[in-house]
């Protein structure tokens, strides 16, 4: 009798952990276990916020973003995924997550659907990788706080700066690239932002 009452036990026991395991899922909308997300429970909030203003921006600007867009927020790095028809939204959808409050950095893996010319995807791709290289090479500019994408020879520079100083080396830079026909940049201070960088 004992050993049935105690068999009975364990098992409600296993069942009962199991249930509050899977309930502390997803809280947030991140699918990590709360006791097991090493972010803060602040963080946690902080970045879910941020998620839901991005994915309510993006809805209001173009109401198919909601379903073909994903948006991740992790301790203020946003992850964007998903597919849209052509370049300029992909640099649109970079320029919203750039000006979400709170925004750390952006690492954007949106494809587009639109077919290029081969020779303009070359160019393009070899003006990118001109310019980020000369900005690693530049101790005054932080590359890593920047996203670069060229589109028919025309860059778009997405980032935050730590003064106008660095700013101006970067568009210095980019006057150097023979092939690179406009700059065009959406570059915000430390100073403007609500949670400072490290």
């Amino acid at each position: 009798m004992n050993l049935k009452r105690n068999i009975i036990f364990l098992s409600l026991l296993f069942l009962l952990s199991a249930c509050v395991g899977s309930s502390t899922g997803g809280v947030f909308g991140t699918g990590v276990s709360v006791a097991l997300d090493p972010r803060t429970l602040g963080t946690q909030i902080d970045d879910s916020i941020m998620q839901k203003n991005l994915l309510a921006r993006l809805t209001l600007s173009e109401k198919k973003y909601l379903v073909k867009i994903s948006v991740k927020v992790l301790d203020g790095r946003i992850f964007l995924g998903g597919k849209v028809d052509e370049p300029e939204e992909k640099l649109k959808i970079t320029k919203m997550a750039w000006e979400t409050k709170g925004a750390r950095s952006v690492k954007n893996n949106i494809a587009i659907k639109q077919k290029f010319s081969f020779i303009n995807v070359a160019k393009d791709v070899l003006i990118t990788s001109q310019l980020r290289t000369a900005m690693i090479l530049n101790k005054n500019i932080k590359a890593a706080n920047f996203n670069i994408d060229t589109i028919n020879q025309k860059t778009y520079v997405f980032g935050i700066a730590h003064g106008e100083n660095e700013k101006k080396e970067i568009i210095e830079e980019a006057k150097q690239i023979v092939d690179l026909e406009e700059l065009i940049t959406s570059i915000l201070m430390t100073s403007d932002l609500s949670r400072q960088r490290e």
